[in-house]
């Protein structure tokens, strides 16, 4: 059976989507979601409601590509609004997050036109995370190991822990058997993500926390390279960057999301920090790691987002040492309690926000990048080939991105880049020597 599958969303749903692929790859074969294929399975994404409309727009066109296919819709829409998806034409199966095993069946049971079937269950009851094993993403250098699912916190304008339940963790060996595989694999360098990743830990007995799993994993010499996705901001300890500051196996780059620059926004929001405590955070990160990459996400237009309140956004982001941020234009999702607030942003006014905080995001970002120039930094070459240059990309551990100049095959090799140029947002190197890791990938 031909399958696509095609994934909106979040690292986390990509995640979800090759756990799926993983389970079916040896009955199935799987093809580029825009062909012909005998069953489409379309992961979903529910953060705000245009996403649960792309979600609609992918089943009709599932169809037309193939009108005899079976569709199978799951994520996080189909967990939050699993009526509503099975209403939608076309729709044949309509399955949760933690029901992956009936996913399975629906595969490969025949299709019987009737109505569309729905699995999904109450999430807040799952106590367990779904861990991949060998090959998480094929054809990347890179693998995103889930460690966490679920979130705790009642910010006013998400629903993710409505989607995706209480937080819980997968226990520390699974989590350490899943490093030794992902390194067999051939994979150099392994990102912990999860949708509350500060969280880890604190479900389990005896309880831990993140940095606790860190250490676990670089005492055991499992990879050389470790990469945390998003935290909360309060949940970067002080152990922690102790932690990054003497061992190199992890990658000096935080992503700390921020959401808004102004406190009375951060209050309608639900967050539980003021600005003053961001930036104190940031700087002593800063003081500790000088050459940490800094992240954020910021959401532009939150109800009642005054003209005075962006101003102080602005200021508050420029004087900060962040290095790149992510900048989401508000979009209402309803069975939020943000959905019911007044003082809507007019749409034309987020869009100018928007673009205003990302041309300052981009000066940033070049700031941080042009102050590498004539440094050697080591870089992870990915597989793949640049069009324009003929030249193959990689990230430093402090995530430069890097063309890298090279007569040799680097592919999924660590090498020493001196750093020459700056274009486009991208840096400029040449490969020194001869790879830090030289063996040949499994």
């Amino acid at each position: 059976m031909k399958i696509a599958i095609t994934t909106l969303g979040c690292k986390i749903n990509q995640y979800d989507s090759a756990v799926i692929q993983n389970r079916l790859e040896a009955k199935h074969s799987f093809v580029p979601f825009d062909q012909a294929a005998d069953c489409y399975i379309i992961n979903t994404c529910t953060v705000t409601d245009r996403a649960d409309w792309e979600a609609r727009q992918l089943v009709r066109r599932a169809k037309r590509l193939n009108p005899d296919s079976k569709i199978l819709v799951t994520g996080c829409y189909a967990q939050v609004s699993a009526q509503e998806v099975a209403q939608v034409p076309d729709v044949d199966y309509v399955v949760g997050l933690n029901r992956l095993d009936d996913l399975l069946r629906f595969v490969n049971a025949p299709l019987q036109r009737v109505g569309a079937e729905v699995a999904v269950s109450d999430v807040k009851r799952e106590r367990g995370v779904a861990v991949l094993g060998t090959r998480a993403l094929p054809g990347h250098t890179r693998a995103f190991l889930k460690i966490q699912e679920g979130c705790n916190y009642t910010c006013t304008y998400c629903i993710i822990p409505t989607a995706r339940g209480l937080s819980r963790s997968v226990p520390p060996r699974e989590v350490l058997e899943q490093v030794r595989v992902l390194a067999d694999a051939g994979y150099r360098e392994i990102v912990l993500t999860g949708i509350h990743l500060g969280g880890y830990g604190h479900d389990l007995t005896p309880r831990l926390d993140l940095t606790a799993l860190l250490e676990m994993i670089v005492s055991r010499g499992l990879i050389s390279r470790l990469r945390l996705s998003s935290l909360d901001p309060r949940e970067v300890p002080d152990h922690l960057l102790d932690l990054m500051a003497s061992d190199e196996t992890i990658c000096p780059h935080l992503h700390v999301c921020a959401q808004a620059g102004d406190d009375q926004v951060l209050k309608e929001m639900r967050r539980n920090y003021d600005t003053g405590y961001y930036r104190d955070l940031l700087l002593r990160v800063r003081e500790r790691l000088p050459d940490a990459a800094l992240g954020s996400d910021i959401i532009l237009g939150f109800p009642g987002e005054s003209d005075a309140a962006f101003e102080r956004s602005v200021e508050f982001f420029a004087a900060l040492p962040l290095t790149y941020f992510h900048v989401f234009p508000y979009s209402k999702r309803r069975g939020t309690p943000a959905a019911a607030m007044l003082n809507a942003v007019p749409a034309h006014l987020i869009k100018s926000r928007a673009r205003q905080l990302r041309a300052l995001g981009a000066r940033k970002k070049e700031q941080f990048c042009r102050s590498f120039l004539g440094r050697t930094v080591s870089v992870l070459v990915e597989e793949k080939i640049e069009k324009q240059t003929g030249a193959r990309r990689g990230f430093s551990r402090n995530y430069l991105p890097v063309i890298v100049m090279s007569n040799d095959d680097l592919g999924n090799r660590e090498v020493d880049v001196e750093l020459a140029g700056y274009v486009n947002g991208m840096l400029l190197g040449r490969a020194l020597a001869s790879p830090l890791h030289s063996e040949d990938p499994a």
